[in-house]
């Protein structure tokens, strides 16, 4: 299995290097392009491993009423890109209902019992490409990962695992990465994601919340990719077209990120 770097960070959770994951006649560039959770905890002081990092550019995926209620810690010279993915309400409501039916055990049970919960989960990746909000953060992603003077970018949700989790899958397969290798990266942040959220889980199940609901959330499950990669082949049939037309990225763009990613 050929999957990002992990990053021993003691402030920073879910934190991944790009770097190394295998690109046929090659592979990603490492130091450039990373992934995590958020950076509400950072502390360069007692974390020198992320100091190391030297990130130029943080690319901040998550909603308004994220951003407020935990707010990101930047390094100092850092740039700060706010790329609301989920701003579209019409595209992204589901995440929404659920986040907050999540915070009562029995109303959670009701609305998100049976498989709701996961159907809800991949609506939402289906809105990652789709949405007008989605799309333009994601343009901003790949834009500052092109940048050839931009040096290394971190880019990151709440728990680094959906949105984090598509823009890896879409930086790789724009960098040619084959199918197994996209899933597996995908894949690979489950266990860290369910560990970091291990008491919110535990909580939320002695409370009396169904497990499968709690798996749903914090899971990493093959069927929310192929949710997104289905919606891409339905809207424009392949990750170059979209990248194209439902992006608005230019040759010139993704010819750079090509070049600075892959080694």
């Amino acid at each position: 299995m050929q999957c990002s770097q992990i990053v021993r960070s003691s402030t920073v959770a879910n934190l991944r290097d790009l770097g190394g994951i295998a690109l046929p006649g090659g592979r990603v560039r490492q130091g450039l392009a990373f992934r995590s959770g958020g950076l509400d905890r950072l502390d360069l002081t007692c974390d020198p491993a992320f100091a190391a990092l030297g990130v130029r550019t943080v690319v901040d995926l998550r909603t308004e009423r994220e951003r407020t209620a935990r707010p990101d810690r930047v390094p100092g010279g850092a740039h700060l890109l706010v790329a609301d993915v989920m701003a579209d309400p019409a595209g992204t409501g589901t995440a929404a209902r659920l986040a907050l039916a999540f915070a009562d055990p029995a109303l959670a049970n009701r609305e998100f019992r049976g498989g709701r919960a996961a159907r809800a989960l991949a609506a939402d990746y289906r809105s990652f490409v789709t949405a007008e909000s989605a799309r333009q953060s994601y343009r901003q992603l790949l834009t500052a990962l092109a940048h050839r003077d931009g040096g290394p970018v971190l880019f990151h949700c709440t728990a680094g695992k959906d949105r984090t989790g598509w823009g890896a899958a879409l930086v790789l397969l724009l960098l040619g990465a084959d199918d197994r290798t996209v899933t597996d990266e995908y894949l690979s942040v489950g266990v860290a994601v369910q560990a970091a959220f291990a008491p919110v889980i535990a909580e939320f199940t002695a409370a009396g919340g169904d497990p499968e609901i709690a798996d749903a959330v914090f899971g990493a499950h093959p069927a929310y990719l192929e949710a997104a990669r289905q919606a891409v082949e339905d809207g424009w049939g392949d990750v170059e077209s979209y990248a194209r037309a439902g992006l608005g990225i230019k040759d010139e763009t993704l010819g750079h990120l090509r070049e600075r990613l892959t080694v």
